[in-house]
């Protein structure tokens, strides 16, 4: 099965050997996103939601760039240094999905790249 590369310029440029995203058939596996605004290349300023709503933003542009949506997302993983801030995530992914949400797992981590606090990965189903 062949695979393609996925690049959006609105998304943080890959700090390592991986993608952005990699396409297979009719799935797009997104990588994990931090809260880096991609125009810097640094962590967003602002509060927990600001960082959390950076991460749906960055997957966002991401997922645009395969040429779907947040709302074709079938599996999200959240990683989380403080799981105090479940609920916050709960409440800025209400501005970024709708009913059906995604299936999802939360896990808390001990770090996360560039001392990032929240970190995101999703499928989609194209």
């Amino acid at each position: 099965m062949s695979k393609v590369a996925i690049h959006s310029d609105s998304a943080p440029a890959a700090i390592g050997t991986y993608s952005q995203a990699i396409r297979s058939a009719n799935l797009v596996f997104l990588s994990g996103q931090i809260p880096l605004d991609p125009q810097t290349m640094e962590l967003v300023d602002g509060d927990f939601e600001a960082r959390a709503r950076q991460v749906f933003d960055n997957l966002k542009a991401v997922a645009e760039a395969a040429g779907g949506s947040l709302d074709q997302v079938v599996k999200l993983t959240i990683f989380l240094t403080d799981l105090d801030n479940f609920a916050a995530v709960n409440s800025v992914m209400e501005d970024y999905f709708q009913q059906p949400y995604p299936a999802r797992a939360a896990i808390g981590v001990a770090s996360l790249p560039k001392g990032a606090d929240v970190e995101a990965d999703a499928i989609l189903g194209l």
